[in-house]
């Protein structure tokens, strides 16, 4: 989206606005606000960004190294016919994952839940800034992967949805 105030009725410089776009896509900006004089560009591109106030924000949460998985010679051949047909919904930047909006609210999605591409499914936390997930898939959630304050890597799986 783009918002421009601008003295007079001048037309966009085009060119600027192209030039503008490039440099944020190049450098992973999701928003710029610039002022010049009586001239003011706001550009945002991406999901909407929520910031939550720092009273809900929770406390680092250092994470151990996880255990080695034991060998098992049932389980592997049965979670694959289990998972035939889901699709998992997978987390596009590391982060820390938050089912709710803040603490205390209900989660934003259960087992069960319907969801549209449009659904927020959870925030993931980076540097401060909370980004609201789209599930970008239809159809109706059967796992949640992850809980509350974990600490995810880009391209984790977070949910599996029946199509």
């Amino acid at each position: 989206m783009a918002e421009t105030a601008n003295s007079g009725d001048a037309p966009f410089d085009l060119d600027k606005l192209k030039q503008l776009v490039e440099m944020m896509e190049s450098h992973g900006l999701t928003e710029v606000h610039l002022r010049r004089g009586d001239e003011q560009w706001r550009l945002r591109r991406g999901p909407e960004v929520v910031q939550v106030p720092q009273q809900y924000a929770p406390a680092p949460v250092q994470m151990a190294a996880a255990p080695a998985p034991a060998a098992s010679s049932a389980a592997p051949a049965a979670a694959p016919a289990a998972d035939a047909g889901l699709i998992d919904i997978k987390s596009p930047t590391v982060g820390t994952f938050y089912a709710a909006p803040s603490p205390g609210e209900p989660a934003f999605v259960s087992v069960g839940s319907v969801v549209t591409p449009e659904t927020i499914v959870c925030l993931l936390e980076a540097m401060k800034v909370f980004n609201q997930i789209p599930a970008e898939v239809s159809g109706t959630i059967t796992a949640i992967l992850v809980k509350s304050g974990d600490a995810i890597e880009f391209g984790q799986p977070l949910f599996r949805v029946k199509p």
